[in-house]
């Protein structure tokens, strides 16, 4: 048969073999395009002498082989790169008369591998892996898993391909591979080629051990001593002198023994190089961030837990739960050693003041402060570091954070551990399992330093917005404290003591320069800005004192003062109007609560029965759990409609559509069920619902009411609107112990088990 061809310089190729090679001569590459456009099979035959540029039949060898074209690539200067997998042997007959391109007349060869005698095929078999096991112990650079694979080959004719494929000889070599039509002449070649290499090998090995006893290791240490010491002295390098001042350090540098031998070694090599090398400001670096390193040196914790409680007071208003929770926290820190006390986690929503706690403690403790952000940290060498041999290599930022520290006992902020992520290159927050390990950590291993670290004396605080994120690992080596959303009066006592003279301080305003009123602060709070934390109301503060900044400029003698009247010229119209509960009672809308990542929302579940083929519409942008819900509580209020005398053939016969409005806030959560439900049953009875009742409980298919999180921001939300009754999971009632009275102060919170509880609620009478 007839084939496109391209004859091939310095390379032979197998079956089983996957390779690549470039081509530019033009008939060439008009076979690979004839071949693209035919069945991209193409024959390969390896050139006798690699100089003729246009080989006849003779300058070919006899065997070649038929490839399959898996890539082309066009790389600069009309060169083409072509990507092949070697399929079959096949004997060059002849070329036929084609002009555009070589043209090949083959024929396949037939292996008579299945007719040799199963015990002839097992010993040569054996025969094959033996001499390439002898191989491999000679050479000693062959890899287990290549070994391994085969070990596992049991047919003769693919094992004697794969190992000539991976044997580093020459082309030649491996044609008289191709070259052999009969099995038995294969392996032959193949096992006489291995023992030769052996044979070579063992030799040179041989060579080199006579040469090396032969050197006189001590006065070859001094001649080229002397030789380098010249040379420097002629290019007037200064290496010795900066390697002495690396020794005068490192002894001085208080450490380990073994990070002192280590050392040594790095400025005994140092010495040795030539300083303009890229090698030698490598071992610069390294040499240098050794030695910045405070091995033992700590400083001295204040253990005073009523000036920590003071420090805490001062810095932060309110969170009376998370500072006692603290404060029990550094008393077991005083007591245990090594540092061996639980390593905390403050979760709570954005704003709500988490990496100013952790500095409060830093300074409470008179301890060095180190930040390290992990947010959007994809790259587990961020952690580990870099090995140095790499260009531009680095240490992990946690060995950083320690040199930047200058103390062995810093308190170390891994800020948003929750946004860690994975990639190719790593998991990051595997990595972190070894820092936050108190049984680990004391020799944790950073790929750039080389050497075992002491973490053991670091105080970790971890910050998060949801534990959702953080792997389930990672959280078990932690002890989780929340830090809850703020009510209204403790930002306005955050804003009023805290916020205010900040802005001022930073915008350059005297005390007596600018008066916020109580009214015209509360109206920020409620009107312009809303969040679970003070982030926001701290940056409309700073707006309303960058604009009387303005006036003070203008007129010196000026004393500017905010109230609730003039407001709006200072910041506009008002971003959110005051949301409020409906003024009457309605069918089929029921308001709901929900937790979000910036604190606590009502969403209002409006649910219309329409005639239909029995369909579930859900809109407002919901997620798969909120999908999921809506349909549970669809069953759950079929199966209890014959209590209310619908018609079985209702379902079959209308539509039913869950509407939530805001489409284009994302919506997800299994806690808005006996909302849904509530609203579904209260448009099909046509009864209305109260106005003055909220509701929140993720329901089964049997009308249980199942446990929620995040209750104090759901009941915050709640309190905002002017929600009189709240129906919460009977489960959830053990929370109301830790939400303060002035949330739940005015508002009947009534716990149910059942959805016939909620019922009887939530429905006028």
């Amino acid at each position: 048969m007839n084939m496109p061809a391209v004859a091939l310089r310095g390379l032979t190729i197998l079956p089983g073999m996957i390779a690549h090679f470039d081509i530019s001569r033009e008939r060439s590459l008009r076979a690979v395009e004839e071949a693209m456009e035919q069945d991209q099979k193409i024959y390969l035959v390896t050139q006798r002498n690699v100089d003729s540029e246009d080989p006849t039949q003779e300058d070919l060898y006899q065997m070649g082989i038929v490839a399959d074209i898996k890539q082309v690539v066009r790389l600069q200067n009309d060169v083409v790169r072509i990507l092949v997998d070697g399929i079959s042997r096949a004997a060059l007959l002849g070329f036929t008369g084609n002009e555009k391109y070589l043209e090949a007349e083959i024929c396949y060869c037939d292996s008579n591998a299945d007719s040799l005698p199963e015990d002839l095929r097992e010993a040569m078999l054996l025969g094959v892996r033996e001499a390439f096991h002898r191989y491999a112990a000679v050479i000693g650079k062959i890899s287990k898993e290549l070994i391994r694979q085969i070990d596992q080959y049991e047919d003769l004719e693919k094992l004697i391909d794969y190992v000539t494929n991976n044997l580093p000889v020459s082309y030649e070599l491996k044609q008289q591979v191709l070259e052999a039509e009969d099995i038995n002449d294969r392996y032959q070649v193949i096992v006489s080629l291995l023992l030769s290499q052996v044979e070579v090998i063992s030799i040179k090995n041989e060579l080199q051990k006579k040469v090396k006893v032969r050197v006189d290791k001590h006065q070859k240490e001094y001649v080229l001593r002397e030789q380098l010491g010249v040379i420097r002295e002629e290019l007037g390098e200064n290496a010795d002198s900066e390697a002495d001042e690396y020794e005068k350090k490192l002894s001085e540098l208080d450490a380990p023994d073994y990070v002192k031998e280590k050392t040594k070694k790095e400025i005994k090599r140092f010495r040795n190089m030539s300083s303009s090398s890229s090698e030698s400001t490598v071992e610069r670096g390294y040499i240098e961030t050794v030695l910045e390193l405070p091995w033992n040196r700590m400083s001295v914790d204040n253990k005073d837990l009523d000036h920590a409680a003071q420090v805490l007071d001062d810095d932060h208003y309110g969170l009376k739960d998370v500072k006692e929770r603290i404060l029990e926290f550094l008393a077991v820190r005083n007591l245990t050693s090594k540092g061996e006390s639980p390593i905390i986690c403050l979760v709570g929503p954005p704003g709500t003041g988490k990496t100013s706690i952790a500095r409060s403690i830093a300074s409470a403790l008179e301890k060095k402060y180190v930040r390290i952000s992990l947010g959007g940290v994809r790259d587990e060498a961020e952690i580990r570091g870099h090995r140095k041999t790499y260009i531009g290599a680095m240490p992990g930022r946690i060995v950083n954070g320690l040199r930047q520290a200058g103390v062995s006992n810093p308190l170390m902020l891994l800020d948003e551990i929750d946004k860690v992520s994975s990639d190719y290159k790593g998991d990051t927050s595997a990595a972190l399992l070894e820092v936050l390990d108190s049984e680990q950590n004391c020799r944790f291993r950073d790929h750039y330093i080389e050497m075992p670290v002491d973490l053991s004396e670091v105080l970790f605080i971890a910050t998060a917005n949801e534990v959702s994120g953080i792997p389930k690992p990672l959280l078990d080596r932690m002890e989780l404290i929340e830090v809850s959303s703020y009510t209204e009066n403790e930002k306005f006592h955050i804003a009023k003591e805290h916020l205010v003279e900040k802005q001022k301080s930073k915008n350059g305003i005297k005390k007596e320069q600018l008066t916020i009123t109580d009214g015209a602060l509360k109206d920020i709070i409620r009107l312009y800005t809303r969040e679970a934390g003070v982030r926001s109301l701290e940056r409309t503060i700073g707006k309303l004192c960058r604009k009387a900044a303005r006036e003070i400029f203008k007129d010196s003698e000026a004393a500017v003062k905010v109230t609730k009247t003039n407001l709006k010229t200072y910041l506009g119209n008002p971003k959110y109007s005051p949301e409020k509960k409906n003024d009457h009672a309605e069918v089929g809308i029921v308001r709901g609560l929900a937790w979000t990542s910036v604190g606590g929302v009502t969403l209002e579940v409006e649910v219309n029965v329409l005639p239909g083929k029995g369909e579930l519409v859900l809109t407002g942008k919901l997620g798969d759990v909120m999908k999921e819900s809506a349909q549970a509580a669809l069953s759950y209020v079929r199966s209890i409609s014959e209590g209310y005398g619908i018609d079985a053939e209702f379902y079959t016969k209308h539509d039913i559509h869950i509407h939530i409005p805001e489409g284009a806030v994302p919506k997800d959560g299994p806690s808005a069920g006996i909302t849904m439900a509530i609203a579904m049953l209260s448009a099909i009875t046509d009864r209305a619902v109260r106005a003055d009742v909220a509701m929140t409980g993720e329901i089964t298919l049997r009308g249980r009411v199942l446990p929620i999180g995040g209750l104090k921001e759901k009941l915050l939300a709640a309190k905002v609107i002017g929600i009189k009754t709240v129906c919460i999971p009977k489960d959830n009632e053990k929370d109301l112990e830790e939400i303060s009275k002035e949330i739940t102060d005015g508002m009947e919170i009534v716990p149910v088990e059942r959805f016939s509880q909620v019922e009887k609620i939530a429905f006028v009478k």
